[in-house]
């Protein structure tokens, strides 16, 4: 076995070794997840606080402390606003209940004769109103899910407040880590990692940043469109669609057929049907041509099948924390399926008929050196 194939058995087993043990820890990694995350959307705004000639620990304290600001001024605004639309929804449920038994129904039997004894609506009502009778019903449930035992309630208060304070450090020493982990890479393929990474940083940059804005930017759109035309539920529909909005057409799809049921059982007319898809033609328009182009842009080149894909496997392999990584880990795949494929455009396997191009010290193609088959054909 030649030194060279050795190194490449070598990395695969530690890559699977490395899988493995994402695999076993996924319950615990979390919080670490979380923080970093947090982390590195963070560091950009410390890194040009530095360049403005402050130092590293006041420039990540001030980061920090709007981080926290954020998303405590979040959770005040809209802890209250869910809790008023879950329980107006669970209040409107026998509304929606008899809508389905004497308008849905009744249609769908007499237009694809479906058997009424197959659809039992009240013993939907009974088990909705079994599980969810009250807001405080649902916290109670899941308090007690969570105390069931001192352990559980323990390790969700530690994971709680393990993300502040990971994320301060992560923040805080982010840089000397990147430092650390470039002087480990083996100084042969270094070049090509590095270059990797920065193609990944500037996918991930533009997913995290991006399609973070492009949810909240369409969860107010949805929102505020949807209560504009009348919606009891209306902001709970469009901040449900906005969320959702990271796999493609999944947000669109959900809080269409919510609205409209919404719509149909709250007015009953034509009118705001149409305003209702008004509402979503406008969402998708905006986040079409404005929102996703200017906020995200073309850099992640994920096509919607592989975003379903990545997030129904994350979702088996590794539970939540698989589908929160899902598509920032297939974003940094499809970087090196593209480098593999430009290294196989460039092999023996792949077959040339002209001289093939070369690579330069980054392991990127040069473009001079490539035939141009065009000109060669005329």
């Amino acid at each position: 076995m030649t030194p060279d194939i050795a190194r490449r058995w070598q990395g695969l087993v530690l890559a699977l070794v490395l899988f493995g043990v994402l695999w076993l820890l996924a319950p615990v990694l979390m919080p670490f997840a979380v923080a970093a995350g947090f982390a590195y959307l963070g560091d950009p705004i410390a890194d040009r606080l530095e360049r403005w000639k402050m130092s590293r620990t006041l420039a990540v304290s001030l980061v920090f402390a709007c981080m926290l600001l954020i998303v405590a001024g979040a959770l005040l605004l809209l802890v209250p606003l869910l809790q008023h639309q879950i329980r107006n929804l669970i209040e409107n449920i026998p509304r929606y209940v008899e809508w389905v038994r004497g308008v849905a129904m009744p249609w769908l039997q007499a237009h694809l004769h479906l058997n009424a004894e197959a659809f039992d609506t009240q013993k939907l009502v009974d088990t909705l109103k079994q599980h969810i009778g009250s807001v405080s019903g649902i916290a109670a449930a899941v308090l007690g899910k969570v105390s069931r035992s001192g352990f559980g309630l323990i390790a969700w208060l530690a994971n709680l407040v393990l993300i502040p304070v990971v994320t301060f450090y992560l923040l805080r020493d982010w840089d000397v880590l990147m430092a650390r982990i470039e002087r480990m890479l083996p100084r042969r393929q270094a070049p090509v990692i590095r270059r990797l990474a920065r193609e990944s940083d500037q996918v991930l940059g533009a997913f995290v940043r991006g399609q973070l804005l492009v949810m909240l930017a369409l969860g107010v759109i949805y929102g505020t469109g949807l209560t504009l035309i009348g919606l009891s539920v209306g902001p709970l529909i469009g901040m449900v669609a906005g969320l959702l909005s990271f796999v493609p057409y999944l947000g669109f799809i959900i809080g269409l057929g919510a609205s409209l049921i919404a719509a149909l059982v709250q007015y009953g007319d034509w009118m705001h049907i149409a305003l209702v898809l008004v509402v979503f033609g406008i969402g998708q328009v905006l986040e079409g041509y404005v929102l996703v182009p200017r906020l995200v842009g073309n850099k992640i080149g994920l096509h919607p099948v592989a975003v379903i894909f990545a997030v129904l496997a994350g979702g088996h392999l590794f539970g939540f924390l698989g589908v929160l990584l899902a598509l920032p880990a297939a974003a940094v795949i499809m970087v090196l399926l593209r480098y593999g494929y430009e290294r196989y455009r460039v092999s023996d396997l792949y077959g040339h008929e002209h001289d093939p191009p070369v690579l330069d010290e980054d392991g990127a193609t040069q473009a001079s050196s490539v035939p141009d088959v065009r000109e060669s054909d005329d």
